[in-house]
């Protein structure tokens, strides 16, 4: 759903257009079902004219939380009952959830669109991507430790430069899109959402797939600790589910 004319800048008009009644399946295979169990939420797209084009708002998630630790991900997380129904209700759940996260201010951010729901079934949050345009940047930072471990403006060139684009291999099988920019290594849903997003936003340029990448030891230790594993468990799994995610080669979109 795209929220008509709000005065966007011409640089985001494309994506706006094709992110116009966008089919989900365009942006995921999972999509979240008939279930009262799934809980609603919202995540924050939120784009900036930088110093060097279009930037794009990422969150390094907490080492320490129970689910998706280390993770790069957008700001956002479930809706809460003060937070309303429908749409403005979603946006009310990215904006709120991006300023506990990082401080930033929601008066400088001009919502345009969202896109369809798509499913964490790791998590089952149905998740509602709001896109919006910052305006009038704000300083953001790390702002509860125990959420988010950092903050990052990620410059929509660095993420579109085929040298950063790999496809990871988790140790599951299962590959999907991935980035590795500096030290930052994105993968599982955000980094589907910005594959999605380069398409959509005429950003792309033509990748290798076949340049697979192995997600890092210490991502896979962080989600085996999430499922309560011992230290000396966790490091022997870690190695044995590696090497066998090493051997399979690419099987299917990644997992999360």
């Amino acid at each position: 759903m795209i929220f008509g004319d709000v005065g966007i800048p011409d640089w985001l008009r494309p994506l706006a257009k094709a992110s116009d009644d966008v089919d989900p399946r365009e942006l995921s295979r999972f999509l979240p079902p008939d279930d009262p169990s799934v809980r609603k939420s919202a995540v924050l797209i939120l784009l900036a004219d930088g110093n060097d084009g279009p930037e794009v708002l990422l969150t390094e998630r907490s080492w320490t939380l129970r689910k998706h630790a280390g993770q790069m991900a957008f700001p956002g997380g479930g809706v809460d009952p003060e937070d309303g129904t429908g749409d403005d209700g979603l946006v009310r759940t990215a904006l709120r959830e991006a300023e506990e996260e990082t401080g930033l201010d929601p008066r400088g951010v001009v919502p345009f669109g969202i896109w369809p729901a798509l499913w964490v079934p790791v998590s089952n949050f149905g998740v509602s991507p709001v896109l919006a345009w910052w305006r009038e940047p704000s300083p953001v930072a790390v702002v509860d430790p125990a959420e988010v471990a950092s903050v990052h403006e990620v410059p929509i060139s660095a993420l579109a430069d085929p040298a950063n684009r790999i496809s990871c291999l988790h140790p599951s099988g299962f590959t999907g899109p991935a980035f590795t920019i500096g030290d930052l290594y994105i993968w599982g849903f955000t980094a589907g959402l910005l594959d999605k997003l380069l398409l959509l936003g005429g950003w792309h340029r033509d990748w290798s797939p076949s340049n697979v990448v192995p997600l890092p030891d210490r991502l896979v230790e962080a989600a085996w600790r999430s499922e309560g594993r011992r230290p000396e468990d966790v490091r022997r799994m870690t190695a044995i589910e590696h090497d066998l995610g090493r051997s399979t080669g690419i099987a299917s979109e990644g997992a999360e």
